[in-house]
């Protein structure tokens, strides 16, 4: 029993020993045809170290797409295969056309209207004619060949393990998948943004009937504030911090790189962690998105980088003038034009299939939403269509295949230049050398202001100043979007006009505009589309920028600093009011706040309360959730008494106006809602935020995003159930990273959440203690540290037993 293991090990090592001595052009052509020793299929090694994490070691591709979709499914089964059915449009098939995703993969509102969406792009050959596209416009072969192996891996765990996990044991639903599965999941998530963003208006679009009452025409006004609505919910959500510091900075001139993204714990967008290696080839550790077989976010020995979701609005809408005599023929310089129908049948549960209609223009498919708030009605004169340029994109796999083989932040930013394949993401990283790179290189449609300047319609000219959506004229063919002679497909911006910021002393992104990537250095000049420059930020962009600006200058800097300043918790909003705030509560006349419903609420030991709190959102923080229910009540862009000033905008706004009758309000209810759920008023946070693991209480520290906390997280309130008992979304995978000068980098990890979603799984919950905790997982990238883990554990596996 003892040997195999060992074995195991020493084949691994041998692996990598033996592939190490081959010469490139030799290792290359075995790669290339796929060649195994035992010539048996697909294979791979993997060696577990702590915390499940897997460190997968292959000879080619295909053979590291296997051990990674092998791996993936040991952990992940049942959210893997409920994605997969998602993107083959089955949902409805298996748990009902009115039940709901859980809106990974896009934004429908219910199983059938998923369904229709993605089945439509599988019966419409979407997928595979973008894996027939040669690269760069396509995927290149390794790409191709992960995502063949992936799918190989995924099968073969099926087929030779039991599962244990409740959420799918014995489920019909959980079956083999394609290469085409693996890329329609990528795919889906390329479109996230675009058409997955407009799935309910695409399924739903239907050509009014002859003689039915006019639509009324969207509110120009209305239509701004939803659009703002719509894009903004997109990084309360699901948003990141990350920073970059130079060598300028750093205690050895090295470059660091703290990486914070923000993402849902539960669900198809989870991260999952791992190092791949292919010898000779690839040596790369990190967080992958669930169903990707490459590594998302992450480093190598010389590079590391995180991404952060950009402002970049990555859809537009077009405007259709309709032919008076049929609302399915629409006009472009006079000229008709006729939509294509797209008949789409969907299996139901329990009920005879439902077939619907989807309808398609020269621009993308017709909406008649963006959203419950965004009506875009379809009239005897007017449509509208949208246009997603990633809907022809999946160069996601290769852009992150050079990061993971880039030697340093330039190679970061030539694989975005030969790509192009990321749709919503900044991507900021640094190098060994002392390099930093900021970049908003994202898929967005090509998008001018002088374009929008002509070619706005009058919704347009409402939404596009305040949210960067663009509504064109459809009817002009000069409004066409046009090509860049360095993008590589029409209708996208190219690399020379993306914003970017090279060797700043730090480079920090929290999920506004590009502009104050480095306050001292702020980027402008580039389109709307993009983001804004000259507007307010959020706090937590402020808050980030007054603490990495201030690492920055005080120098020194190591990877220690860059863990120090993940768990700090501190509450820029806390520290912008509530001194403040317990001035005022304490000057209140008798100490009572009148509250919403006209009850006087006596608030005095409140004040206190907000008078003695540390400004942070620390577990043991007392004070935190009061001052946390008080900032979710104010209006707080009503109440400050300096507004913001482009001059200064990190300190601006400030200064609460604490005498307004809505603070006092405010105040009252908190403390009531407090007392009535049985919570004093200085409880310490983690006795009334945490999550529940196995009928166990882990206390969650952080905060959420209007408070501008950098460890955001985003809880569900349920003072019945004794506060904030679950978090949606908030830290997930975080990597601290730098370099001491040896082969090994020196990195610092955490998956918020935990590897497994399996709650029968020894890994379901072990990091999700060590993030209660503040403690790090010490990343075992080197040979010698992964050899030296205590419990290493080593499986051979492969596509025959």
């Amino acid at each position: 029993m003892r040997t195999r293991p060992r074995r195991l090990l020493l084949a691994a090592v041998a692996l990598l020993t033996t592939a190490a001595s081959v010469p490139a052009a030799a290792a290359g052509q075995q790669r290339d045809r796929g060649e195994h020793p035992s010539h048996g299929g697909l294979s791979a090694v993997i060696r577990y170290t702590e915390y499940g994490i897997p460190h997968i070691v292959a000879r080619s591709w295909a053979d590291l797409g296997f051990g990674t979709g092998w791996a993936q499914a040991a952990d992940q089964v049942c959210t893997l295969a409920d994605g997969f059915v998602t993107v083959r449009g089955e949902r409805s098939r298996y748990f009902g056309a009115a039940a709901t995703t859980d809106l990974s993969l896009s934004s429908a509102s219910s199983n059938l209207s998923s369904d229709l969406y993605f089945r439509g792009v599988r019966e419409a050959g979407t997928v595979e004619r973008l894996l027939a596209r040669p690269a760069p416009a396509g995927p290149s072969r390794p790409s191709k060949e992960l995502m063949r192996g992936f799918a190989a891996g995924y099968n073969a765990w099926l087929a030779q393990n039991r599962i244990t996990d409740p959420a799918c044991r014995g489920a019909a639903w959980v079956r083999p998948v394609t290469e085409v599965d693996v890329a329609a999941r990528s795919y889906a998530l390329a479109v996230l943004g675009g058409q997955g963003r407009a799935a309910d208006g695409i399924t739903a679009a239907r050509p009014p009937a002859a003689g039915a009452p006019a639509a009324q025409a969207p509110d120009p006004a209305g239509s701004a504030r939803a659009a703002r609505a719509l894009l903004a919910a997109d990084t309360a959500d699901m948003g990141s911090n990350a920073v970059a510091f130079s060598g300028a900075t750093s205690a050895n001139g090295r470059g660091l790189l703290l990486g914070n993204p923000h993402y849902p714990w539960q669900g198809g967008r989870r991260f999952w962690q791992s190092q791949q290696t292919i010898p000779g080839e690839l040596n790369v550790a990190g967080g992958s998105l669930l169903g990707s077989p490459t590594v998302s976010i992450g480093h190598n020995d010389r590079v590391a980088w995180s991404h952060t979701v950009a402002t970049g609005v990555t859809l537009n809408l077009h405007q259709l003038a309709l032919d008076p005599a049929d609302p399915t023929v629409y006009l472009v310089d006079g000229r008709p034009e006729r939509m294509t129908r797209r008949t789409v049948t969907v299996a139901v549960q329990d009920g005879p299939p439902v077939t619907r209609t989807q309808w398609w223009t020269r621009y993308g498919p017709v909406v008649t939403s963006l959203g419950a708030s965004l009506p875009l009605p379809w009239t005897a004169g007017t449509a509208y269509a949208v246009n997603d340029p990633n809907a022809v994109n999946l160069r996601g796999a290769d852009t992150s295949l050079g990061f993971s083989t880039a030697r340093g932040t330039g190679d970061v930013l030539a694989a975005l230049r030969r790509t192009q394949g990321l749709p919503w993401v900044n991507t900021i990283a640094a190098d060994a050398d002392g390099h930093t790179l900021y970049t908003q290189s994202q898929v967005l449609p090509r998008i001018t202001d002088d374009l929008a300047q002509r070619c706005l319609t009058p919704l347009g000219r409402a939404t596009y100043p305040s949210s960067g959506l663009a509504v064109l004229d459809g009817s002009r063919g000069d409004c066409a979007l046009g090509s860049d002679p360095d993008a590589v497909q029409p209708g996208i911006f190219g690399p020379a006009r993306m914003p970017t910021l090279k060797d700043a002393p730090y480079a920090e992104n929290s999920n506004d505009s590009a502009w104050l990537t480095n306050a001292d250095r702020p980027l402008t000049g580039y389109e709307r589309i993009f983001g804004t420059i000259g507007t307010a930020r959020t706090l937590r962009t402020r808050g980030a920028l007054e603490d990495v600006s201030a690492m920055a200058a005080r120098g020194g800097l190591t990877v220690r600093d860059l863990q120090a300043q993940q768990f700090a918790d501190r509450v820029p909003a806390g520290d912008l009011v509530a001194a403040d705030a317990a001035t005022a509560c304490a000057a209140l006349p008798g100490g009572t706040a009148t509250g919403s419903d006209g009850t006087a609420v006596d608030v005095r030991e409140a004040c206190g309360v907000l008078a003695a709190w540390d400004r942070t959102a620390r577990t043991t923080s007392r004070g935190a959730l009061l001052f946390d229910r008080l900032w979710r009540r104010l209006p707080v862009a009503q109440l400050w008494k300096v507004p913001f000033s482009a001059s200064d905008p990190v300190r601006t706004p400030h200064t609460l106006d604490t005498s307004a009758p809505a603070f006092t309000t405010a105040l009252a209810d908190a403390v009531s809602e407090l007392r009535a759920a049985g919570i004093a008023l200085d409880a310490p946070l983690g006795a009334h935020q945490f999550v529940v693991r196995n009928g166990q209480r882990i206390p969650v520290h952080g905060g959420t995003e209007s408070l501008g906390v950098w460890n955001k997280v985003e809880p569900v309130w349920n003072p019945a159930g004794g506060g904030y008992t679950e978090v949606t979304t908030g830290s997930s995978y975080i990597q601290a990273v730098g370099w001491d000068g040896s082969r090994c980098p020196v990195a610092r990890t955490l998956l918020t959440y935990s590897q497994s979603s399996n709650p029968q799984s020894s890994h379901f919950s072990d990091q999700t203690r060590l993030f209660s905790e503040g403690k790090w997982v010490t990343s075992r990238f080197c040979e010698r540290d992964i050899l030296s883990s205590p419990g290493l554990r080593a499986v051979r596996v492969s596509e025959r037993r």
